[in-house]
């Protein structure tokens, strides 16, 4: 190819400078406009955010409503009487009964009344009941009460099932929501203006989820952290992969390295950006929501990244919300009262201590604290008032997987197919959230170590056939009958590569490690059922 002479660059910019200017359109400058609005740190009024409290609480009961909703299609085969951790058999527990009074403030739980199944389903439908109206802004502060009750109810008393990230994130939101709610009973009440202390908290809540999971990857020591590595095996042993994350996995490692940087980046001097100047916080509210969409399409977190965007809003004002929706603006807000100004901040300093204090105990700070900090920590910890925030502390660079097989003769095995796990070679990986299958979920972290208790009583369950339990799987291989064992059997799950997949449709690719558990089948005799070892003829 040969170079341009200099006469012919002259000719070319001549040209270009010849032709006439091209006016830009309306859309464009309205776009332009929009964008450079949003970044703009001066503004005439002083920031409201009376908007931003409105469809904030909104998605709250949005929230709620999943998390409901979500639970509400696993909770009898999860929790029933015939279920795998059943609520009766925790309230009557002789070991709780033993703490007396104390086992309330243990497990501080609705169900201590009634653990039926009928009551674990009408738990359920209260809870949507109570997640509309406050989506519908209908008395929100008592409809936010009653979900953090319940929901705690379920937390507290719900185990490994429900000891998420997000679980202990929602009841930590619902708790600051019925401290900052409108107290009003119809829709649209909420007259003053949310309080500097309000605003503080929320805001406050982003900075530790956020600061919290950059920390925790820095303080874990992890070497894919260290090394830049993670994202080379991030997508590939996720919990419930996506096909985003199927086809991210294969990315160049230039670019996986990348993208292990921006996270740490963004996990570690981003926060900071929800405490900075009004101009500086909006940039952070759009690194943080595009942070959490590319989450969303690589896995399946729950509702934890819904979660995320919700807070985000906190990083706004009324003036930045309105130039992302079509808000009416309301109607000029009622003059604070001094008192409710101080009740505020009164309200809101122990959480922000609380919560300062969670952030400085992860800097390996000396455990002095006086005695009123434990004191009050004693307290909010059954109740999961402030809680510490850090997925992927430590990056899994393998992938078991637990396959549950029943048989009737102990020779031929039929798999157990379950609705969400990866499971089938040929399977594609699907998008879950903001659903969250629970037992698909904790499958995955028994995998990495030995049998948990809660395994051993899903075995016992599908011996005995229980409809709630099943109807927790895709499949289940023994319609007419349970079968007379079942086992647990461990492979080593790799993605395949581009060029198989194209030539054989298989989106995995399996290697048998051996058996996780031997064939189980139940004792004879006796009314109650126990599990005993097969060992074959």
């Amino acid at each position: 190819m040969r170079a341009a002479s200099p006469q012919g660059a002259k000719a070319f910019f001549q040209m270009i400078r010849s032709l006439p200017a091209r006016r830009p359109s309306r859309r464009e400058r309205t776009r332009v406009g929009r964008w450079l609005g949003m970044l703009e740190g001066r503004s005439v009024a002083p920031p409201h955010h009376r908007l931003v409290r409105q469809v904030f609480f909104r998605a709250l009961g949005g929230l709620y409503l999943i998390a409901f909703t979500s639970l509400g299609r696993q909770v009898r085969g999860l929790y029933g009487s015939r279920g795998i951790m059943p609520f009766q058999e925790l309230v009557s527990s002789k070991r709780l009964a033993a703490m007396g009074r104390e086992r309330y403030a243990l497990v501080p739980s609705l169900f201590w009344l009634d653990a039926s199944d009928e009551t674990l389903v009408r738990g359920i439908r209260a809870g949507q009941v109570l997640s509309v109206a406050v989506m519908v802004g209908l008395a929100p502060q008592a409809a936010l009460m009653g979900l953090w009750a319940l929901y705690l109810s379920y937390v507290s008393a719900g185990r490994e099932f429900l000891s998420f990230q997000w679980d202990a994130l929602l009841l930590e939101m619902g708790l600051l929501g019925m401290l900052t709610a409108p107290a009003g009973v119809r829709p649209g009440a909420g007259r003053h203006e949310p309080s500097a202390a309000q605003v503080a908290l929320w805001r406050a809540l982003v900075f530790r989820l956020y600061l919290g999971s950059g920390v925790s990857k820095l303080k874990s020591g992890d070497k894919t952290w260290r090394e830049l590595t993670a994202c080379n095996y991030y997508y590939e042993t996720a919990p419930l992969p996506t096909r985003g994350g199927w086809y991210a996995h294969h990315l160049p490692r230039r670019f996986q390295k990348l993208s292990t940087l921006s996270v740490l980046a963004m996990e570690t001097a981003g926060p900071f950006l929800a405490l900075a100047p009004r101009p500086l916080r909006l940039l952070g509210f759009w690194l943080f929501a595009g942070l959490q969409g590319v989450i969303i399409a690589t896995g399946n977190y729950g509702f934890f990244n819904a979660q995320s965007l919700a807070l985000g809003l906190w990083m706004l004002d009324d003036e930045a919300l309105r130039r992302l929706l079509p808000l009416a603006s309301p109607r000029p807000a009622e003059p604070r009262p001094a008192w409710r100004t101080v009740g505020g901040w009164l309200v809101a300093l122990p959480f922000l201590v609380l919560g300062a204090n969670e952030i400085l105990a992860r800097f390996n700070r000396p455990r002095r604290s006086p005695r009123w900090l434990d004191w009050l920590e004693a307290r909010a910890r059954p109740l999961r008032a402030v809680n510490p925030y850090g997925l992927f502390a430590v990056m899994t660079v393998r992938r078991p997987e637990i396959t549950l097989e029943g048989s009737d003769d102990g020779e031929t095995w039929r798999e157990y197919t379950f609705r969400y796990k990866v499971g089938g070679l040929n399977r594609a990986p699907r998008q879950v959230a903001p659903h969250q299958p629970r037992l698909d979920w904790q499958m995955w972290f028994a995998a990495l170590g030995s049998p948990p208790t809660w395994l051993l009583a899903l075995v016992l369950r599908l011996l005995e056939g229980s409809p709630d339990v099943l109807k927790l799987f895709a499949i289940n291989p023994f319609p007419e009958h349970p079968p007379r064992y079942v086992r647990a059997v461990l492979h080593d799950y790799r993605m395949t590569d581009l060029e198989t997949h194209r030539r054989t449709g298989a989106w995995w690719k399996r290697e048998e490690l051996g058996l996780y558990l031997p064939p189980l089948s139940l004792a004879p005799g006796g009314t109650t059922s126990r599990l005993q070892w097969y060992a074959g003829d």
